[in-house]
């Protein structure tokens, strides 16, 4: 138990400093592991997945730190969902071959995701709110549940889980900055533009999946 005390604690420690602000190896690895992560899923890599889970682990050590709770329980449920993707990315789709095409979020899909992502920002602000010393239970709640529906949408390969990362980028940026967590605030906005060129990508494969059904 000590031996992981220890590790934790070095993880916590300094791996350099920005302009006289030191960065954590935690944020270190994790900033650099999900900028990978998010460049690879634009590209429809199966390595995302792996990578991410990574991602996950520091991210979390790193959130629980600053008091970020939710956002580190989030890193538990990217994990889950992480291996989740992996799956369903690589094995889960046997009849269509193996391959998980691109497809728009349905009707259904956007009420039940809308719902539970509105109903879960509100009862988990409250607990940050009242149970916790959560700096901002409200941004931190929505990033959590926005997070949850994007991540579900990029296991599905949903166009439109896109347009959800970029707004938790958007949400992120300020969050992060407020905590003084400068480097990852700045791989925020890196994530952002790399959303951006993912749903380029993803539109443009979507496309040619039609013309290709359209061909047959």
């Amino acid at each position: 138990m000590s031996s992981l005390s220890d590790m934790v604690s070095a993880l916590h420690g300094p791996a350099c400093s920005i302009a006289g602000a030191p960065i954590s190896w935690a944020e270190l690895i994790g900033d650099l592991s999900g900028t990978l992560c998010v460049w690879l899923i634009a590209r429809q890599s199966v390595l995302n997945w792996p990578l991410g889970l990574v991602n996950n682990v520091f991210w979390c050590l790193l959130f629980w730190n600053t008091k970020l709770y939710a956002d580190a329980s989030l890193q538990v449920c990217f994990f889950a969902l992480g291996v989740y993707g992996w799956y369903t990315w690589t094995r889960g789709m046997p009849t269509r071959g193996g391959a998980l095409p691109v497809r728009h979020t349905s009707a259904r899909e956007w009420l039940w995701l809308a719902g539970l992502s509105g109903l879960g920002s509100a009862t988990l602000a409250g607990i940050l709110m009242y149970r916790t010393d959560s700096p901002a239970p409200l941004w931190d709640a929505t990033i959590l549940t926005l997070s949850l529906a994007a991540s579900y949408g990029q296991t599905q390969k949903l166009l439109e889980s896109w347009w959800l990362w970029i707004a938790v980028d958007v949400v992120s940026v300020p969050l992060c900055l407020s905590r003084a967590l400068y480097p990852t605030a700045l791989v925020y906005v890196l994530f952002g533009c790399m959303c951006v060129r993912g749903l380029r990508n993803w539109r443009a494969s979507l496309r040619a999946q039609s013309a290709d059904l359209t061909s047959r």
